[in-house]
């Protein structure tokens, strides 16, 4: 084994073979002689005496080299207690891009020491290369970077190592937020590759090729080269226009300004001359082409020489080291390691650790009761110590300064902050994260001492692990003086886990301040890993025109080898017959027209026109302007719940209390028992002291008389318990802002619904006043009196497997007004609130629970049961001691503690009332839910949000009907038995129209790993699907396997970051613009505002882009199709050769000028108006079906292309009786000019004025060009009546016919639009 491996340290880093950051290596091997370096290996890794005289080692002698070894690496704390002198005790640095060293913690000389037979430090070092790290843990044990790779060694990089405040290796990748789908180099080679994928461009590719072989030449090789140009031109142009629009709108989202703290030594030499060129803060240039360090950082040998001048002053007070600068810079300049200060209702730009948080401001001015403060035990690694009664120790400025951090770090007062996350895992619960203890009484110079050890890269949200270390100093008073106790001073180690991180795209909603420093950055966050990156998406409408082109091809070979075969293969004399079978091909070219790309792709940048300028969907742009045509084929619709469907606004809308229920305009009968039941001192005199309320203090006052019933006194009672259970059982937190001078108090907690209630109790008069870990404040809105005051002796948190919180509190008694005090203590009550299905069995028996529990959820309220029980003192003694020695297991910990809860608590709770509070949908969520289900379209909902709220949401949407049975599917495993998994699918199986599917995420997965094809073949035919606690890759694999499995169009909208995977994996994209980003937006196909902007985008623009589209296409191919038949009519009367009919420019002529113009303008036609659609969106399900464009109806274009070539070139040669001559040309370019336009007069349904336009302007342009075309035409001929008759007796014969049959038909079997009509 090698000398590294043997003695490689578990805290300490990587070396540079890792790939690890910020490591270093020093070579002090040229210390000593040479001859010292052959030391054997045990000799090398011994300790040295400790009894050794101190040396001083000049430090401005020390050079850094390069790394010559690896070395080895002795025992930490072996190493500190044995540590020369004279020897640096640590080195704080990193390496610098160009191979300095630079560190960002001083480097701390040596004490004097008595004279000992200790060897010289310069002996030891030279018997050994050593490579000192920044930081030595003082937990050997505990190896962050190995564990942290043994959990998540399937991701991508290593581990990484952050010393706050020094730039980040290159390798990092840039915090900047990337949509677009190609680069400078792959732009070109991918386009192409797209382009030609399809079989008519690469046709079109060799056709245009061929022209270069002259045997194989037909006219201008311009008149086939350049059409391919122009394709190709206008679809390049239209994808790099789309991606720099995309790129621009990175570019916006990436200015977003955030402060960062810098920290810059103020001795640095470099740096007093940038304040002389009045340069602060600005970066150095870079020598020899490599990266250099900002000046704001400070330099090693700046630092060395503040210790040497520290030494100088001899143990005169000094500055710190570090000053802290804030700088304002760009979301995309932010880099691993740098310090972010974030406010309330700010963006988080990239992942970050938090560091510190305090309050913005101060809270309310009230009185509330101080209790014992608690704080909590760290050792010196930072974990928690086993004994909960050690003293407290305060943490002070001297300790700070002196480096040395307490034993104990105090648990209570600030640390906290609040997150919504619900646009990365669309959970509507705010997140509480937590500052680690060990940096929360640190002051932000003080973070240049620390370092992270962070896990890889990864896509979990929910998980996290690290440490960080804090490296104290010794005390610079006592430099040169007694040997310092070093025990004292070691490296602080502190976990940091979920709980300490803030992920990009969340949003602090709390106010306060919070300095967190950036771990991960651009693609490397946790919302960029869980994206799927952007792909080049191809509309139904291509690849069904693209198989139609390969029918067209085959024909036109059968017709190439027909024409041949009918002459011989043998009887040719010029040119052999394989030559001749080419030369048709060439000339039957037309048949798959290259002008059809060009007219789709215009006629798919007009759709896109006309959705941006809709005033009725204002907001709404086109993101990719090729799939259009898409919107009107959507089969399945995959929803996001949070900011899609609803507000995430919770709103308390009804209480029940046992006998009466109240809501909407009763709720001021509520109020008026509040202040009944809380109006506890003289109304008419506010300044005399109120008593405080308790639950046992009866309801009835006696200044009221008899004119309270006792039926309204019983129920004034049950009113009021419940509102002050209401206002108690919570996790909510008041904090006091002010915005354009007026100050008013909002409420900060990790769920909505608990804001909610807490707010409709203000509402009715009981205000949250004050609250903290260890007590609450209530005040009366009535008399802005204090009325409850009680300390919180337990909370017992909500989770997703016990679906309830409790909390227990001890009511204060006594005067408001008076300092509470220990004595005061009264009454301990137990409160709980949860969801039905748990609390039926933990409150008392009652005959109405059931019952409004279950209408509460018929109207869609997420419904909560409240309770409560009276405890004695001896009893909460009994159940503390208990619950304590439970929490003190070691194994099954949270199932001890519930059984603790369930068996001492959760017994008989009075039932006090249930509440129904309702998520607020967004405008117009239930009429366009029912119109897209009678569009024909099925709907999925995928959220990440808890199973209940998505049921209540559901239900409260209507995206799950009355009639319809919600099938649950909860709690699957893998350990779950392939029989019971499948047999949750076989009630799904036999009831398929009347039953809908919820699901978790759990399960979810099980069956998309295990038993995938038998999921989706039942989930597809279900009218509603809801899926729960989804992540943002299982979105993406839902919709990615409704595509494969039923080969049907898919589209996905949603509005947040997590919605990204979803929505790129859909074959159309839809994302709406929140309030809480654009990520989605910027990702998806289409942007629009709200939710119900999609029902017209869907049934109005999605229909009509396919209907004109479909139509479009057909007539283009007809065009193509007539001169291909009026070609080989013509080549059968010529004898089998392949020469052209129309050449040069009356072939290029034909398909643009003279009859481009009227076949576009069919993008303006419209079966239906906009009020039509709307009223009958089963219009729009019958394209789901692709009637418009089918084989059918490209076969019926097909007969009729054959029926009017073959009527044109035939009587066109037998009524001149000529074959090959100017007059039979003439006629019959004429007439298949005319044919062509009137073929367009007899398709429209309704008329614009640019119709009109273009089809007298084409007509007029024709007969104005005709004097130019001597070169074809017979111009005596052209003005003769003998050309007018038999152009219009041609044309009779042709159109007549055909017309004849679609009005027979249309009377027969009207379309749709027509029944609509009234036609």
């Amino acid at each position: 084994m090698s000398r590294r491996h043997q003695y490689h340290q578990p805290n300490a880093p990587d070396s540079p073979s890792d790939t690890s950051d910020s490591d270093i290596e020093l070579d002090y091997g040229e210390l000593g002689s040479k001859d010292d370096n052959d030391e054997d290996e045990d000799h090398a890794s011994s300790s040295w005496d400790q009894n050794s005289p101190g040396t001083r080692i000049p430090l401005r002698n020390l050079r850094a080299t390069r790394t010559r070894g690896f070395g080895i690496q002795p025992d930490d704390d072996a190493y500190r207690d044995s540590e020369p002198a004279g020897v640096l005790y640590h080195s704080s640095g990193g390496r610098d891009f160009d191979g300095t060293l630079q560190d960002s913690a001083p480097l701390l000389a040596t004490s004097n020491g008595s004279t000992s037979s200790r060897k010289s430090p310069a002996e030891n070092l030279r018997r050994s290369s050593l490579r000192i790290a920044k930081f030595f843990s003082s937990t050997p044990d505990d190896h962050p970077s190995s564990s942290l790779e043994a959990q998540d060694s399937s991701l991508p990089g290593p581990s990484r190592n952050i010393t706050i405040g020094q730039d980040p290796p290159p390798r990092f990748p840039p915090n900047a937020v990337s949509n677009a789908k190609y680069t400078a180099w792959s732009f070109l080679p991918r386009t192409l590759y797209n382009e030609f994928s399809f079989f008519f461009n690469m046709y079109f590719l060799l056709v245009a090729l061929s022209q270069l072989i002259p045997p194989l030449r037909i006219g201008y090789v311009s008149t086939y080269v350049l059409p391919l140009v122009f394709v190709l031109s206008i679809t390049l142009g239209k994808e790099a226009v789309d991606d720099i629009t995309r790129r621009r709108r990175d570019a916006e989202a990436n200015k977003g300004s955030y402060t960062i703290l810098r920290l810059r030594d103020p001795t640095s030499t470099a740096k007093r001359r940038d304040k002389r060129k009045g340069r602060i803060g600005k970066e150095n240039p870079t020598r020899s082409g490599r990266s250099n360090r900002s000046s704001s950082y400070p330099n090693r040998l700046d630092v060395i020489e503040e210790e040497e001048d520290i030494l100088d002053h001899n143990g005169k007070e000094s500055k710190p080291a570090i000053e802290v600068d804030e700088l304002t810079i760009r979301s995309r300049d932010i880099k691993v390691g740098d310090i972010v200060k974030l406010g309330k209702d700010q963006r988080v730009p990239a992942d970050l650790v938090i560091l510190k948080s305090s309050a913005a401001d101060s809270g309310p001015n009230v009185l509330p009761f101080s209790p014992r403060q608690e704080s909590l035990p760290l050792s010196s690694n930072g974990h928690s110590s086993e004994s909960p009664l050690a003293s407290p120790v305060p943490t002070t400025e001297a300790s700070l300064e002196s480096g040395n951090l307490p034993g104990r770090i105090e648990a209570g007062g600030t640390g906290e902050a609040f997150l919504r996350t619900d646009q990365l895992d669309g959970e509507t619960d705010w997140k509480l994260r937590l500052a680690s203890p060990l940096t929360q009484s640190l002051e932000p110079w003080e973070f240049s001492r620390l370092r992270i050890v962070a896990g890889r890269p990864s896509k979990k949200v929910n998980e996290f692990v690290g440490t960080i270390e804090w490296m104290p100093r010794l005390d610079p008073q006592n430099i040169g003086g007694a040997p310092q106790d070093r025990s004292s001073q070691k490296a602080m180690t502190a976990p940091l886990t979920i709980d300490n991180t803030a992920w990009a795209n969340t949003v602090l909603a709390s106010n306060v301040t919070v300095l967190a420093v950036v771990v991960y950055t651009g693609a490397q966050t946790r919302q960029a890993m869980s994206t799927t990156p952007p792909r080049s998406k191809t509309g139904l409408l291509d690849c069904e025109i693209n198989d139609l082109t390969k029918i067209l091809c085959a024909l036109t070979l059968t017709l190439s080898i027909i024409l041949v075969a009918l002459e011989g293969f043998e009887n040719r004399e010029e040119m052999k017959w394989y030559v001749a079978i080419t030369r048709f091909l060439i000339l039957f070219s037309t048949i798959i027209p290259i002008s059809l790309r060009v007219n789709l792709d215009m006629g798919k940048s007009v759709y896109a026109w006309f959705i941006e300028r809709d005033q009725g969907i204002p907001g709404t742009a086109v993101r990719t302007s090729t799939i259009p045509e898409e919107l009107g084929r959507i089969e399945y619709l995959l929803s996001d719940k949070t900011g899609t469907l609803t507000r995430n606004e919770m709103e308390l809308k009804k209480i029940h209390v046992g006998t009466v229920s109240y809501a909407n305009e009763a709720m001021d009968e509520v109020s008026s028992y509040v202040r009944e039941g809380f109006v506890t001192g003289p109304a008419d005199d506010v300044l005399q002291p109120s008593a405080l309320v308790t639950p046992s203090l009866s309801l009835y006052n006696p200044s009221a008389g008899n004119q309270t019933t006792r039926t309204r006194r019983e129920i004034g009672s049950r009113v009021r318990d419940l509102v002050l259970a209401l206002a108690l059982c919570h996790n909510v937190t008041p904090t006091a802002e002010e915005e354009d001078g007026q100050s008013f108090t909002t409420y900060q907690a990790s769920s909505p619904d608990e804001i909610a209630i807490v707010r409709w109790t203000e509402q009715v008069g009981l205000r949250l006043v004050h609250r903290d870990r260890k007590s609450i404040t209530l005040q009366s809105v009535e008399t802005s009196r204090v009325v409850v005051r009680a300390r919180i002796l337990e909370i017992f948190p909500f989770t997703s497997e016990g679906k309830r919180m409790g909390t227990i509190l001890q009511f204060l008694q006594g005067e408001a007004s008076a300092t509470p005090s220990l004595d005061d203590a009264g009454e301990i009550w137990f409160y709980q609130k949860g969801a039905d299905t748990v609390m039926t069995s933990i409150v008392a028996a009652n005959d109405w629970l059931d019952e409004e529990t279950a209408n509460m959820a018929r109207e869609g309220f997420r419904t909560l049961v409240v309770g409560r029980r009276k405890l004695s003192a001896q009893q909460y003694l009994d159940f503390s001691a208990m619950y304590k020695e439970a929490s003190l297991s070691l194994q099954h910990r949270d199932a001890r503690l519930a059984r603790v809860v369930r068996e001492h608590l959760e017994s008989s709770l009075e039932l006090l009332g249930v509440t129904g509070v309702e998520d607020k949908l967004q405008k117009d969520v239930k009429p366009s839910l029912e119109l897209l289900r009678n569009a024909g379209i099925k709907i999925w909902m995928l959220t990440g949000d808890k199973v209940e709220t998505a049921r209540c949401v559901a239900v409260s949407a209507k995206l799950v009907s009355r009639t319809q049975y919600i099938h649950t599917i909860t709690k699957l495993t893998p350990e779950t038995p392939a029989a019971s998994a499948l047999d949750a699918l076989s009630l799904l199986r036999s009831k398929p129209d009347s039953t809908a599917l919820l699901i978790d995420g759990d399960s979810l997965s099980y069956f998309l790993s295990h038993h995938r094809w038998e999921f989706v073949s039942v989930a597809v035919l279900l009218p509603a699907v809801i899926a729960c606690r989804c992540s943002p890759t299982q979105k993406a694999d839902v919709a990615y396997l409704i595509r494969q499995f039923t080969k049907k169009r898919v589209a996905c909208i949603g509005d947040g970051g997590n919605d990204v995977s979803m929505i790129q994996a859909a074959d159309v994209g839809v994302g709406i613009v929140g309030k809480e980003g654009r990520q989605a937006s910027l990702a998806a196909d289409f942007s629009i505002t709200s939710f119900h902007h999609l029902t017209k985008l869907l049934v109005w623009h999605g229909r009509n882009s396919y209907k004109r589209s479909a139509k479009l296409a057909q007539f283009i191919i007809h065009r193509g199709l007539i001169i291909s038949v009026c070609q080989t009519i013509y080549s059968i009367a010529a004898r089998y050769e392949p020469n052209a009919l129309y050449r040069d420019w009356l072939l290029v002529g034909y398909a643009t000028v003279y009859t481009m113009a009227p076949v576009f303008s069919l993008v303006l036609d419209k079966d239906v108006d906009e009020g039509l659609a709307s009223l009958y969106p089963e219009l729009y399900k019958e394209l789901t079906h692709g009637q418009s464009l089918s084989y059918r109806t490209f076969f019926v274009w097909v007969a009729i292309s054959i029926y009017q070539g073959s009527i044109i070139q035939g009587l066109s040669q037998l009524l001149v009786d000529s074959v090959d001559s100017p007059q039979m040309v003439s006629v019959s370019f004429t007439v298949l000019v005319i044919n062509e336009l009137i073929m367009v007069a007899c398709e429209v349904v309704t008329w614009h004025r640019f119709m009109v336009a273009s089809l007298l302007g084409t007509i007029a342009i024709y007969i104005g060009s005709i004097p130019f075309l001597g070169g074809y035409f017979d111009l005596a001929y052209v003005w003769s009546l003998a050309f007018a008759w038999r152009v219009a007796a041609i044309s009779a014969i042709s159109l007549i016919p055909p017309y004849s049959v679609k009005i027979l038909r249309r009377t027969l079997k009207p379309p749709s639009y027509r029944k609509v009509q009234g036609i």
